[in-house]
Formats: structure tokens, C-alpha cells, sequence
């Protein structure tokens, strides 16, 4: 029995599972009590503690609404509203998934593209590493604003925005993990192609190059989840055209915090899913490359 407990991954998850919803439904009646209270006080009810509880669970805009009211939200709103709906949250996932994936596209190719770059050009390393590190200091709920107003004066609007947002924020760690993977072969190895006269491009195609896939991909799930806080970020400068940060918009300013935990809980398991077929790519490639996985 033991060996099993330990060996069986899904008995931890499941636990912590368990942990989480416990916790948060106990934090529901304390956050939602208040309101609940000065309810039957009104009505001039008087209720046992186990309605009580279920009250707390079924109010029409709780302080922390609890799981099963979201889940009903999201299948509401996916399943039971057509896609093509400004209503349907399947809708604004594919409107925030489609900024996502094209900036996370685009900030991968230039990640890659200053990390070699850098690699091959001591002028290069010394002048661009420098900004782009710079370039992540500045918080970017204040530079989306700055893009969606520039790029709107040429009349630049939708998808393109939000999917340079997602650009400026995945490209970093595109950079930082393809500038260590590119320098991950030691001296000894450069030695070693320079004796048998490989060319600068043979060394970066047979040696830097496959060193740096598993830093390629660590930072590509990094920029993959972090393109898609961009496009909500872009979305929430930007209320036209739809997306899970306008979802979450109308839903504080509604008070709809319902609405708000459903189109978050969706934009996370988005997250997952795309950080998962990351690594779903990941292990094909390394399979084409003789690793053993």
C-alpha cells in the first residue's frame, strides 16, 4: 500500500485539489456571511446554519463566488451560447487566443533572431542586452495604453494591438534562455570544430544550435503564458473586438464577479493547454534529435 501511495502521482494532485476547494468554499461563506446576514435581516427570516451555508453559495453577485457557480457560468456561456455571441466566453477565448498565438509567434522569431545576434556580435551584446533588459522594467499596463492609442492614430486597430503587446512581453525570456542555450557549448567543443574546420555556420547548426532546444522551450512555455497576459492586458486597454480581458472588464464594472472568476479561470486553463502543447512539441522534437524521452 505504501508503494503504491508513492508511486501513484494522482493522490497528491488530488489532494491538493481537494486542499484548494476545501479552503475556498470555507472562505466563501466567511467573505459572503455579511451580505447574507443583512438579507434575512431584511426579509426578517431566520435560518438554520446549513441554509445558511447554502445561501452564501447562491447569491446572485458574492464577494467570492464558489466553484460550481463558475463552472455553471462557463458551460453556460461556452456550451448553451452560440460562438459566434458577444455572450459566449468560447467567443472571447478564441478573440484573446488568436492575439496570443500570433504574438507569441512573432516575439519567439524575434527573441531567436537577437539571441543569435548577440551570440555572433560582441557590439550587438554590449549595446542590446543592455535595452532589453531596460525595455522589461517599464510595467506594461503603462506602455499597452501607449500602443493602442499610437497604432489606433494610423488607424491600426483589433487583433494587431493586442498581438504586439503580446510580442513586447514573450520575447524576453525568448532572448535570455536562447542567449544561454547558444552559449551552452564549452571550449572544448568550439575547439573541436575549429579543428576540423567547421564553418560559423556549420558550429551554429551541428553545436549551438541543438544545445540550446531545451532552453528554446523552457522559455517558450515561459512566453507562451506570458503572451497570453499580454493579449488580456491588450484587451483591457482596448474594449473593441472582444477577448477575455473585456469579459473581465464588463464584469467589474457590472459587479459581475462571476463573470470576472469564469473568464479567469478560463484564461488559465488556456494557459495550461498552451504551455502543455509546448511541451507536447518539445518532446517530438527531442525524439527527432535522438534524445530519449
Amino acid at each position: 500500500m505504501t508503494a503504491w501511495w508513492r508511486t501513484n502521482k494522482l493522490i497528491p494532485i488530488l489532494t491538493v485539489v481537494a486542499a484548494i476547494l476545501l479552503f475556498w468554499y470555507a472562505m466563501a461563506v466567511v467573505m459572503n456571511s455579511p451580505w447574507q446576514i443583512r438579507l434575512n435581516e431584511r426579509a426578517g427570516a431566520e435560518v438554520g446554519f446549513t441554509e445558511f451555508v447554502l445561501q452564501t453559495y447562491d447569491q446572485a453577485k458574492p464577494v467570492l463566488p464558489v466553484p460550481h457557480q463558475i463552472l455553471a457560468v462557463i458551460w453556460d456561456a461556452t456550451v448553451n451560447t452560440d460562438i459566434n455571441s458577444p455572450r459566449s466566453l468560447a467567443y472571447h477565448a478564441l478573440v484573446t487566443l488568436s492575439a496570443t498565438l500570433w504574438g507569441f509567434a512573432f516575439g519567439t522569431v524575434l527573441g531567436i533572431l537577437l539571441a543569435v545576434a548577440i551570440i555572433h556580435n560582441d557590439a550587438s551584446d554590449r549595446s542590446l542586452m543592455p535595452w532589453i533588459i531596460a525595455s522589461q522594467t517599464v510595467p506594461i499596463l503603462a506602455i499597452a495604453p501607449m500602443i493602442v492609442v499610437g497604432l489606433a492614430a494610423f488607424s491600426i486597430t483589433g487583433l494587431v494591438p493586442k498581438a504586439i503587446i503580446s510580442m513586447y512581453l514573450s520575447f524576453f525570456p525568448v532572448v535570455v534562455g536562447m542567449v544561454k542555450g547558444l552559449r551552452a557549448p564549452d571550449r572544448l567543443e568550439l575547439d573541436l570544430m575549429r579543428t576540423y574546420n567547421a564553418s560559423a555556420f556549420q558550429v551554429f547548426t551541428k553545436l549551438r544550435w541543438p544545445s540550446a532546444m531545451p532552453f528554446l522551450f523552457a522559455s517558450m512555455r515561459v512566453g507562451i503564458a506570458i503572451s497570453l497576459i499580454g493579449a488580456v492586458v491588450g484587451e483591457l486597454s482596448n474594449a473593441a473586438g472582444g477577448g477575455l480581458g473585456v469579459r473581465l472588464l464588463t464584469g467589474s464594472y457590472n459587479g459581475q464577479t462571476i463573470q470576472i472568476w469564469a473568464a479567469l479561470l478560463l484564461a488559465a486553463a488556456l494557459a495550461a493547454t498552451l504551455v502543455g502543447l509546448v511541451g507536447v512539441v518539445e518532446r517530438l522534437v527531442a525524439r527527432q534529435m535522438g534524445a530519449r524521452t
